[in-house]
């Protein structure tokens, strides 16, 4: 099958990010685990950065594992796209995240960024 247009493909050899590489499923339920002490069933299939549809195995957050050309770059944009969020919320007037906080958060998504606008490993 085709992977244009958010369809199936059974054959993809490639590693892809989730279309929310920032808020990735995993990430929530990671958080709700620790908070709560809950954890869902992760998704078996799932949207990706370069429009797929994809088991949820073959994708990944890290930079060294994401093959697909399209979500490497679809993740570079949303890593800088979310370093500027977070630095304007810190930069806010009575923010709970400090300008330094902000700061550090902002510089650890411009280098994931970076890692993914360059070749996988």
């Amino acid at each position: 099958m085709s992977g244009a247009g958010g369809q199936e493909s059974g054959s993809d050899p490639h590693i892809h990010v989730e279309v929310k590489v920032v808020r990735g499923e995993a990430v929530v339920r990671g958080m709700l685990a620790a908070t709560f002490g809950l954890a869902g069933d992760l998704p078996s299939v799932v949207g990706t950065g370069c429009g797929m549809r994809v088991p949820y195995a073959m994708t990944s957050p890290r930079p060294d594992r994401v093959t697909c050309l399209a979500c490497r770059e679809h993740a570079a944009r949303e890593h800088l796209r979310f370093a500027e969020q977070v630095e304007r919320l810190g930069g806010m007037p009575g923010s709970t995240v400090g300008a330094d906080q902000a700061k550090q958060a902002a510089d650890r998504h411009r280098d994931l960024a970076a890692r993914f606008s360059g070749p996988p490993n």
